[in-house]
């Protein structure tokens, strides 16, 4: 539509979802331009000329990129539009042509720029932090990282980057060098894009400017619109794009200090920007950060200071290198950042191992004393609780299942009590054999510890007796999912488990309390619908994009949101896993507010209650989750003092809320 307020003759748009297609038709309708503009309901990479299109073009505009700006496929749909769509590229030989006879792309470039930076809230999603989780030393785990690659060498099973708001990162992040210019590409420039994957590997030496230790590198692009007009998508701008994050997974970490350098190699081999900090310079000597040593590189390595005169010896060296590389490998598990960010939450663990094992004594001290009052001997309790012997009657143990989503080490936590039987819900194989390396080192008997999808024939009948005659002693419920939403289905799964429970047995968690409060928050406006047409120079867009709006955000760091804070944090709802008899679906709530404004949004959040005493908040610094928000269909304007009244409703583990102004509490408030 701009094209054709700018005055071009013929303008062609292609789409290849339906959906968007389909909107898109209504919005050119809605702006009378219908007749003017073409749209082809396919892939650009699938339009030829004359089929789809008369003839070729003399401008193709396109924003394909990605946070890694080639990760949408920029690259192989501008050849393709340079072979097949577009008039020639103006050169030396047409430059006195006019530009109905010559091609060009807007953008016409783009320049890749990054820094080194320290960030704890990306390392604890990438790597393992700690060398304890709750009650389990997690000596033997292996080699645990995210399944971001950190090599510059194409790996189908690993992701090139991940991506983050850095501006929004709890905990906020340190740069350890100043940016430094990676990579120029000028899309106008066929050659150069056909060229770009086989370029040779870049290797960069960047001074290191701030001590701290060594997290990712950060990654964000200029995009030039032509020679006049650029975008950038650095961390300091307001724009839709995040920044692409390339995590150093070393196990170990590393810290940089000043005047050491920083050796980055930056690749594009299979059209993905891939950025890898190999090694760090220091004191003239070079210390690798990856095990892969690459040679493809431009520039010179630093010589080996001391050569080693016995290449026999040196040979050895290197095949028992590669024999504890292979082993590496071989304990080598990637989990989801998700995961490992759970994993690092110390808290979470140690919570649950606590209330597990106040759970196994109070059951055990009452079978002893249920034993006593009958006259029976009560065999093997006596013992150890941390180191049941092999030889434990099975109908004196007790069971715990675990289904949690992805990888938990619960089972394993609860089976280390001692006399418990726990059964895991982890399916991957190679997580399995995490489990049993940990279960191992830390001195649980195997028969202790099993995989319940193993023994269950359908996946969808996970919560059933662990055998005929047997209950369950507690069940572990996944109730919150990191986006920061209830999980689909929980009541019923809690309805189905309290039947499957033993007299005194438990759901973890018993309960979970809902808190919310009233923001003015503009972010979180313009992130949900697109507010009028000023946003969109005037044409009208609004209306059919905003059939699309959801009123839930996820995946919030309310801890970083902009936001006006308009009252204090409130109880909205509670969900009792443990007491049928004690929910609801429908809740009033009145909020007072303590600042005048408008309330455009209530973020909310979870404090899980595992038992009267252990609870665990959401909300908390070092929590794996994160939050969510309800954004009011039509603001609200409040004064300081005003009671605002929240109707909050649960269906089908989503919650809704809408609000209005009640000027004078009811009796009692």
């Amino acid at each position: 539509m701009c094209a054709k307020k700018a005055g071009a003759a013929e303008v062609y748009a292609c789409e290849l979802s339906k959906t968007m297609y389909e909107l898109a038709c209504e919005v050119v309708t809605a702006n009378g331009m219908n007749g003017s503009i073409n749209i082809l309901h396919m892939k650009s990479l699938e339009m030829e000329v004359p089929k789809d299109i008369p003839h070729r073009v003399s401008l193709v505009v396109t924003e394909t990129v990605d946070a890694g700006l080639f990760g949408e496929g920029i690259i192989e749909s501008l050849i393709h539009a340079w072979h097949h769509l577009l008039l020639p590229p103006q050169n030396s030989q047409n430059e006195f042509m006019g530009p109905s006879t010559t091609g060009r792309v807007i953008p016409a470039g783009a320049t890749v720029f990054g820094m080194a930076v320290e960030c704890l809230e990306i390392r604890r999603h990438h790597r393992l932090c700690v060398s304890e989780v709750g009650c389990l030393s997690m000596a033997a785990a292996g080699e645990l990282h995210s399944p971001v690659s950190c090599t510059s060498e194409p790996d189908d099973s690993m992701e090139p980057y991940t991506t983050e708001r850095l501006s929004r990162l709890p905990g906020g992040y340190t740069p350890l060098t100043q940016p430094f210019r990676a990579l120029d590409i000028d899309f106008n420039n066929v050659q150069e894009l056909e060229g770009l994957s086989s370029r040779e590997v870049q290797r960069l030496r960047l001074p290191v400017t701030h001590e701290g230790e060594l997290d990712a590198l950060a990654v964000w692009f200029q995009l030039h619109l032509d020679e006049e007009s650029s975008l950038s998508t650095g961390p300091q701008e307001d724009t839709c794009w995040e920044q692409a994050i390339y995590p150093v997974q070393k196990p170990n970490g590393f810290a940089l200090r000043p005047r050491d350098e920083l050796i980055v190699e930056v690749s594009c081999r299979d059209a993905y920007l891939r950025l890898c900090s190999v090694a760090v310079v220091r004191d003239g000597h070079e210390i690798r950060l990856e095990k892969r040593v690459d040679s493809q590189y431009t520039g010179n390595p630093i010589p080996n200071p001391n050569p080693n005169p016995n290449p026999e010896a040196e040979l050895c060296s290197a095949l028992a290198c590669l024999q504890t590389e292979q082993n590496q490998a071989k304990d080598f598990c990637m989990l989801e950042c998700s995961e490992m960010a759970l994993l690092n939450n110390q808290h979470y663990h140690q919570s649950f191992c606590s209330a597990l094992a106040k759970l196994i004594t109070n059951l055990k001290a009452a079978r002893q004393n249920q034993g006593r009052g009958s006259g029976l001997k009560s065999v093997g309790l006596a013992s150890d609780l941390t180191n049941p012997t092999d030889s434990a009657d099975p109908s004196d143990l007790f069971y715990v299942l675990d289904v949690s989503e992805g990888f938990s080490l619960l089972s394993l936590m609860a089976a280390s009590q001692g006399h418990v039987k726990a059964y895991s819900s982890v399916e991957k194989s190679q997580q399995q054999e995490v489990l049993r390396r940990l279960a191992c080192s830390n001195n649980v008997p195997e028969q202790n510890l099993e995989f319940w999808l193993n023994h269950t024939e359908d996946e969808q009948a996970v919560l059933q007796r662990p055998s005929r005659e047997k209950l369950w002693t507690g069940i572990i419920l996944d109730c919150v999912e990191t986006c920061g939403l209830i999980r689909q289905k929980l009541m019923e799964k809690a309805s189905l488990a309290r039947c499957l429970l033993e007299e005194g047995g438990r759901i973890f968690p018993e309960r979970i309390v809902v808190y919310g409060m009233l923001v003015e928050s503009d972010t979180l406006l313009l992130e949900s619908a697109v507010q009028g047409q000023e946003p969109t120079l005037g044409f009208n867009i609004a209306p059919f994009i905003n059939q699309f709006t959801v009123p839930v955000h996820v995946f919030l760091d309310f801890s970083t949101l902009e936001c006006r804070h308009l009252s204090e944090s409130a109880e909205l709802f509670i969900l009792d896993l443990m007491d049928s008899n004690a929910n609801y679906t429908n809740r009033e709530v009145k909020v007072q507010a303590t600042s005048s404004g408008r309330v455009t949004a209530v973020p909310f959040w979870y404090q899980i209650h595992l038992d009267p005493e252990i609870s665990i908040s959401t909300l908390s610094q070092d929590s794996h989750w994160k939050q969510a928000a309800v954004v009011l269909h039509q603001p609200l304007d409040v004064r300081a003092g005003d009671w605002v009244c929240l109707a909050v409703q649960l269906h089908k583990s989503s919650i809704s809320i809408s609000a209005h102004i009640q000027n004078e509490p009811g009796p009692g408030e």
